[in-house]
């Protein structure tokens, strides 16, 4: 029978009331990616409920975290903010944010500015982080966790992340599992950890089908709609510059890609998914308004970031973290974007 401990709810108190072992909650607690994802959020909501904390090894200075994005006026910061937010916000800490808006990560603004208040720890939503920053937060105290970071992280530091190569695949496959074969891929930022392994998963698939991809049809560029309309523009002009029929399909690696997309097939008077069907990827909470509701690879953003306050606050605590880069499930959602060719 799960017992308190006085007033504190001890972690077989959660196993029992999550219908599992105390292994499996304490898999949970320290990160450890070998446990479904609904018993993962089933603990989780218990642990949330209940305040659960393990013994600090030390105390939080002041309650603050800072969350670090690129930008905070893109709708996949939204989903990040909130996920971030809702963890804090269940432990009692107070999160500020910040934007570098692409500047040079060597000005160190946000770094002096989370100095100056004391924070306790930082959520790192950036595209890079220079070694000079990474020294910074080391000498301050300060610990840290990365969400997609731009390639591999050091050892020592926790990371949280999507299955991008298995999302990607999953795309491309139901594409060509509905009769497709000519279908392109536009990519995003070439120096992102993420985009590379969403373009390799897209050519292990078509691979896989012995399907071959022309030169052309696999195009980097940048995670917005900008980037999506244009890359699509140049993706027709060349299939028509080589009297090549066009694609019949394509797969974005970000919904806002996507919608580019969108934009550029409707100015060329080309239907969806009538004359071409589009995949995109992260299921932003858009997407299912969208003229057609876009099929996409629902990246589990408010989950990731929840996950890096969470496993922050434990850092915080003083306690170790098991596995340094947790990868979360990313799942295929079929919709209206999506047909057989004509």
């Amino acid at each position: 029978m799960a017992v308190r401990t006085g007033n504190r709810v001890t972690i077989s108190v959660i196993a029992a009331e999550a219908g599992v072992s105390v292994s499996t909650v304490s898999k949970v607690l320290n990160g450890r990616s070998d446990v479904s994802a609904e018993t993962r959020d089933r603990i989780q909501r218990l642990v949330d409920l209940h305040r659960y904390r393990r013994r600090q090894g030390r105390r939080r200075r002041g309650g603050i975290v800072d969350l670090v994005l690129n930008e905070l006026d893109s709708l996949w910061s939204v989903e990040i903010i909130r996920g971030a937010e809702q963890a804090l916000h269940a432990a009692g800490v107070s999160m500020v944010l910040s934007a570098v808006h692409g500047r040079s990560a060597d000005t160190g603004e946000w770094l002096e500015q989370m100095a100056a208040r004391r924070s306790d720890g930082a959520v790192l939503v950036v595209s890079d982080l220079t070694p000079r920053q990474r020294l910074k937060l080391v000498s301050l105290g300060v610990p840290f966790v990365l969400v997609d970071p731009v390639g591999t992280a050091d050892a020592g530091v926790p990371t949280i992340g999507a299955t991008n190569w298995a999302g990607a695949t999953a795309a491309t496959e139901h594409l060509i599992r509905l009769g497709h074969r000519r279908i392109a891929h536009l990519a995003g930022p070439r120096n992102l950890l993420c985009s590379r392994a969403r373009a390799d998963g897209f050519r292990a698939a078509m691979e896989e089908a012995d399907i071959p991809v022309p030169d052309g049809w696999l195009r980097f560029g940048e995670f917005n709609d900008v980037s999506g309309r244009a890359e699509t523009h140049a993706l027709l002009d060349a299939a028509a510059k080589a009297h090549v029929p066009p694609p019949t399909a394509l797969f974005a690696a970000s919904d806002l890609q996507a919608f580019g997309a969108y934009a550029a097939l409707r100015e060329r008077g080309l239907g969806i998914p009538r004359d071409v069907s589009v995949v995109g990827f992260d299921d932003l909470s858009v997407t299912r308004w969208s003229g057609p509701p876009l099929t996409t690879v629902r990246q589990p953003l408010q989950e990731m970031a929840a996950m890096a306050a969470r496993t922050l606050l434990r850092l915080v605590d003083g306690e170790e973290v098991d596995l340094p880069r947790v990868e979360l499930s990313t799942q295929l959602v079929e919709r209206a974007s999506t047909a057989r060719p004509a």
